[in-house]
């Protein structure tokens, strides 16, 4: 496999670029991980070329072996890149998860109400957004990771892996099986390595993040027993959260719904109104704890609690992708590694291809109508390379209109 994406002083972004580069990110990007995976490969591999295809799907795939945020971890990741420092992530990290995070804790102080058949029309549109984006992000993807027969097979066998009943361990299995299949179907594939995955880590520092995330999964459940200080309590039970959900923010919310519906800091009907508008808003989904941290019962709660959860649910992932990031690529640049890496790298596209029919397109394509916008986003998207949030704009006024006409109909 080759990867060129040696690192110099001359590839190093100011911290204003990758800030601006994910905010206009967190502002577009509508439709959950696998679209943000979708939005961040035509921004960041297609057009500014921070790296190559290659590259971006070996990040991918490390993402999918750890808890919490998959999109979050892969922009983190690609932050330190390209500012050659851990400010680099953060200030990506900020920039992709502030706007949503914003609107989620307005929403919470009672600023807007998200109903009717504006809104409805509106939300629709928007997931439409997402099943143009993700079929143009398998379609690329595709041609660059699946151009054999043996690595199809493997992409096809992750689809069944994802689709059978197994849960949350349908994806983190796929990649494990498409990673094993590698290593028998394709050690000839591919050529040596080029270039390498460089980041500004040293093995002692990601040691440190790596015992930091232990430490925080163990230490604030007992301190919140022994203390009773509702702060721990919160960061404990949004750490916890995000320590140990795979398979992107859907599989997040029963586990929050756990910790804050059942011993009662958030109402339910609370909880499924702010479920409701994180559909609607860009960004991660793992945002919503902004909302929940605001508007929680017992103290602290408002822009303290909306701060606290907020920054909990999504430390776990970081810790661990700053601590894995210094081992991997001297792990990948080994024959073997990748051999299992092709392997992995087109269980990725199997991965896509089975959220794409689902929730992606069986949640958003009801009508004809609806297949006929989500293929003109997409033809627009491929062909006509409009720039994502042209196409965000364009639909989220169809689906809104849309929504205004069945709205009359029915009267």
């Amino acid at each position: 496999m080759s990867v060129d994406v040696s690192r110099s002083s001359a590839d190093k972004g100011s911290l204003s670029e990758i800030f601006g580069a994910f905010l206009k990110l967190g502002l577009i990007s509508f439709g959950g991980p696998i679209a943000h995976l979708g939005y961040f490969r035509d921004e960041l591999v297609v057009r500014r070329r921070w790296l190559t295809e290659s590259a971006y799907a070996d990040l991918v795939a490390l993402s999918q072996f750890l808890p919490g945020p998959a999109s979050s971890k892969v922009g983190f990741t690609l932050g330190v890149m390209r500012g050659n420092s851990l400010m680099g992530g953060l200030v990506a990290w900020l920039g992709f998860t502030m706007p949503s995070a914003l609107v989620l804790f307005a929403f919470a102080l009672g600023a807007a109400a998200f109903t009717g058949p504006v809104a409805e029309g509106f939300i629709h549109g928007l997931k439409l957004v997402a099943v143009a984006v993700v079929a143009q992000a398998i379609w690329g993807m595709a041609k660059n990771l699946t151009p054999d027969r043996q690595r199809i097979g493997i992409a096809l066998a992750a689809i069944a892996i994802v689709t059978a009943p197994i849960g949350m361990l349908g994806q983190i299995g796929a990649i494990l099986v498409g990673a094993l299949a590698g290593l028998w179907l394709c050690r000839s594939n591919g050529g040596p390595v080029t270039g390498h995955l460089e980041f500004p880590i040293t093995r002692r520092a990601g040691a440190v993040a790596l015992i930091l995330f232990t430490l925080l999964l163990t230490l604030p459940p007992i301190l919140a027993s022994v203390t009773g200080n509702q702060a721990i309590a919160l960061f404990d039970a949004f750490y916890r959260s995000g320590a140990l959900v795979f398979g992107g923010g859907h599989v997040l919310l029963p586990l929050l719904q756990a910790q804050v519906v059942v011993p009662g800091w958030v109402s339910n009907e609370t909880f499924l109104a702010g479920y409701g508008l994180t559909q609607a808003v860009p960004g991660p989904l793992f945002t919503f704890a902004a909302y929940l941290g605001a508007v929680m019962g017992p103290s602290p709660n408002g822009l303290i609690g909306a701060s606290i959860a907020l920054v909990a649910v999504f430390l776990p992932g970081g810790l661990l992708a700053y601590g894995v990031l210094p081992f991997w690529d001297m792990v990948r640049a080994r024959p073997m590694a990748q051999a299992a890496m092709r392997g992995a790298n087109a269980a990725v596209v199997g991965i896509l291809g089975a959220a794409f029919y689902n929730p992606v397109w069986t949640s958003a394509v009801l009508t004809p109508v609806d297949f006929a916008l989500a293929l003109t986003g997409f033809l627009l998207l491929t062909v006509w390379k409009l720039p994502p949030w042209t196409v965000v704009m364009l639909l989220a006024a169809c689906g809104t209109v849309s929504g205004l006409i069945e709205h009359f109909a029915w009267i």
